[in-house]
């Protein structure tokens, strides 16, 4: 191991399959908090349906007149979401924003935990399987065990799974930024500044709250989808609420209600890292430090980053696109 394979490593992960997954959940809550003001801490409820939506439909119903292939699988993933979201919604939108936080972070936990003891869903092993065959079977990368651009190295089916994710996130990007620049997006804004008087206008903010919603677990939906594609494999004690926590420090770093601000934030975030990791790892294998055990790295890592984090919220907490208004919430 040297410092060439470290940085290979640190940045392949910073726009690898991973940090994919987690730039889709915080893109989607970017327009829930970051445009709209909604306190969503449970976004990785949307992504958990999404990855068990793909697991279920595709290992166990594939085949039926219900589920003839992987593309309408996704498709029930979607209605899925969007039908979560109006669980969640209809009874929080119209109370203060502290309660759509209670309910969203009880709503990760309970769908996990049914996911964990529901027997059909695959209990607490999950579910296994070729989940994205169809999706690989489209895959034009030659056959061969790696691929090498640059720094950047993957899998033959990793590189599919990345070269669609990025392209999925940039039309998802596009969509954002002509969203946000339409009547639609400054209603949404309006309503993050103050609520009381885009209402006076005669808007029905309860309503575009829902669609923010509803927008925003769509995204996370899609994380989910790549998450069971690319992993071929769900547990459900990997859909977890850090998994939320993690998004909202991405959106934070990256500065949020600003389009690139959950991308800058992902690749950052990733990079630091895995990056890190790799460099404690190099130390420890040449003799450098030798007070530590490889396995100590893991937890160490996110000290580290974390006290990162720290200082910038200290120094510049609308991050690094953002602005100080975008995070100073009036939750009523």
């Amino acid at each position: 191991m040297d410092m060439g394979f470290v940085l290979t490593q640190a940045i392949s992960q910073a726009i690898g399959v991973t940090a994919i997954i987690y730039l889709l959940a915080t893109m989607g809550l970017n327009i829930q908090f970051g445009y709209a003001g909604l306190l969503n801490f449970g976004q990785i409820a949307f992504v958990a349906i999404g990855s068990y939506a793909i697991g279920v439909f595709i290992i166990q119903w594939q085949g039926s007149v219900f589920v003839p292939n992987l593309w309408v699988a996704i498709l029930y993933a979607i209605l899925l979401s969007v039908l979560l979201a109006l669980i969640l919604g209809v009874p929080t939108l119209r109370l203060r924003a502290d309660y759509l936080a209670i309910v969203t972070i009880a709503a990760g936990e309970i769908i996990r935990l049914i996911f964990k003891s529901t027997d059909s869903l695959g209990g607490a092993q999950g579910i296994n399987g070729k989940m994205g065959e169809e999706f690989y079977a489209i895959n034009p990368f030659p056959e061969q065990d790696r691929f090498d651009f640059g720094p950047l190295s993957y899998t033959r089916n990793d590189a599919w799974v990345v070269t669609v994710g990025w392209i999925v996130i940039a039309l998802l990007l596009l969509l954002t930024w002509a969203l946000m620049r339409s009547p639609w997006g400054r209603v949404l804004k309006g309503i993050r500044e103050d609520e009381d008087a885009v209402r006076s206008l005669g808007k029905s903010t309860y309503f575009f709250k829902m669609q923010a919603l509803i927008l925003g677990g769509i995204f996370g939906t899609l994380g989910g989808i790549f998450w069971a594609i690319a992993k071929q494999s769900v547990q459900p004690d990997s859909f977890v609420p850090a998994f939320t926590f993690f998004c909202y420090t991405i959106l934070i770093l990256g500065g949020a209600a600003r389009v690139m601000g959950p991308v800058i934030g992902a690749i950052i975030f990733w990079f630091l890292l895995v990056f890190v990791e790799q460099f404690l790892l190099l130390l420890i294998s040449n003799g450098t430090i030798t007070f530590l055990e490889p396995t100590q790295v893991g937890p160490i890592r996110f000290i580290l980053v974390g006290l990162g984090l720290m200082l910038l919220i200290i120094f510049r907490p609308q991050g690094i696109l953002g602005d100080k208004k975008e995070i100073a919430l009036d939750a009523k």
